[in-house]
């Protein structure tokens, strides 16, 4: 009997090693060829349309809409670096520096701030799922350093303003634009740009039509930080 088990057990354990190394392969595959191919959808993305289906929430509407590079307005690329990630230009994937003030906060017992970077934003919303836990942020961690090699900088931030969500339903910044400004994401300006990335930390709770007095004062404050940058001229460094 004892036998028996071990020799389930073993079974068990070879095949979770090899849905994990399928799963690896698939998830490099991806990664390379999004390189080139625009991401049709994200599990983000999927599992908010699946949850919508299944709860008796009223008025939800998804709007997903993939433009290039070339047809986003630059003020939206500075505006959610100045938001999100400062050292993107500078990082491999992670700002360390920002990690360790997060969990120095978290230790006095203050408000964890975010430290994720885009590149990792990017990873998460892609491939993996809401919520919080060491095991996830290990894949995150892995999947980030293969965007980081595969992908250029350009690129992880085509896509972040593709797939990032600006309100309920809302994916992408094309979507947003047309929702809130109507009006092609190539038209934004600098304020509008500022507003969008206002509500990127919590876009289900912060609303870009209705904006709180916070909202606002984030607003303004990403676009100071965007002037300090160098607006839209900070993006020639981009490769």
């Amino acid at each position: 009997m004892a036998k028996r088990r071990r020799g389930r057990a073993g079974r068990i354990l070879r095949g979770l090693l090899l849905a994990g190394l399928a799963w690896a392969g698939l998830t490099i595959a991806t990664v390379v060829a999004f390189r080139w191919i625009d991401p049709p959808f994200t599990t983000f993305m999927l599992t908010d349309r699946v949850g919508a289906l299944f709860s008796s929430e009223k008025g939800y509407e998804f709007s997903h809409e993939w433009v290039a590079w070339d047809r986003i307005s630059k003020h939206a690329a500075i505006a959610v670096i100045a938001s999100e990630d400062q050292q993107f230009l500078r990082h491999r994937g992670f700002d360390f520096k920002q990690i360790d003030k997060a969990l120095a906060d978290r230790e006095r017992g203050r408000r964890a701030r975010g430290a994720s970077t885009i590149s990792q934003q990017v990873a998460k919303n892609i491939f993996l799922w809401r919520g919080q836990s060491w095991f996830r942020k290990g894949l995150e961690a892995g999947i980030t350093v293969l965007i980081e090699t595969c992908w250029s900088k350009q690129r992880i931030l085509e896509v972040y303003l593709n797939i990032a969500e600006f309100g309920r339903g809302t994916y992408g910044v094309q979507a947003a634009s047309r929702r809130y400004f109507h009006k092609d994401a190539a038209r934004l300006s600098q304020s509008e740009a500022a507003l969008l990335a206002a509500v990127l930390p919590a876009p289900r709770r912060f609303k870009v039509n209705a904006p709180s007095s916070y909202v606002q004062r984030r607003q303004a404050w990403i676009q100071r930080q965007m002037n300090a940058l160098g607006g839209t001229s900070y993006l020639a460094e981009l490769h």
